[in-house]
């Protein structure tokens, strides 16, 4: 009897095991975590004879490669549709318009030369460095990004070519 009480012991000890803690509610002000995305599934064929999606050269029936295989490349890649250019006026009219239209804080009007030149002048580097870092000059204040730091380097770029290009 007493042999069996130690195996009895073990097995009910074997039988628990430690339980993951409860999972604490969200913080006050905090936001959840974003659900994972499912990974996408690869393109299937709804043509007999279309190249296996993971295929890079063509291939003829026989299975060897066309005398044209790079032109045929070279063409399905120039027709794809380029990504979609950043609407430089637009965000000018979201986000820059309140100081540059009216010229608060020293800010250039669009179409203004007498206040564009001198800052042309520096060069495109020189603009750009000023509108994502922030400036002080002279005349005025150019605050980083203009106050809106959501804004990427691409679309201050097409921000400057619109107001510099504006007559």
């Amino acid at each position: 009897m007493k042999p069996l009480i130690p195996i009895l012991a073990l097995a009910v000890l074997s039988a628990c095991k430690p339980q993951d803690p409860a999972p604490l509610p969200p913080q006050v002000g905090t936001k959840a975590p974003p659900p994972a995305a499912a990974p996408a599934a690869p393109p299937v064929s709804t043509t007999a004879d279309a190249p296996p999606a993971d295929a890079t050269t063509p291939v003829t029936t026989d299975g060897a490669a066309p005398a044209n295989a790079t032109a045929a490349t070279t063409d399905a890649a120039s027709t794809a549709p380029a990504p979609a250019a950043i609407d430089g006026a637009a965000i000018y009219q979201q986000t820059c318009a309140t100081c540059h239209a009216t010229g608060l804080a020293g800010a250039p009007k669009p179409g203004d030369t007498a206040d564009w030149a001198p800052r042309i002048a520096q060069g495109e580097a020189v603009l750009l460095q000023h509108a994502l870092a922030g400036y002080t000059g002279k005349k005025g204040v150019m605050p980083p990004k203009g106050g809106f730091m959501h804004l990427s380097e691409e679309q201050i770029r097409a921000v400057i070519a619109h107001m510099t290009a504006t007559p």
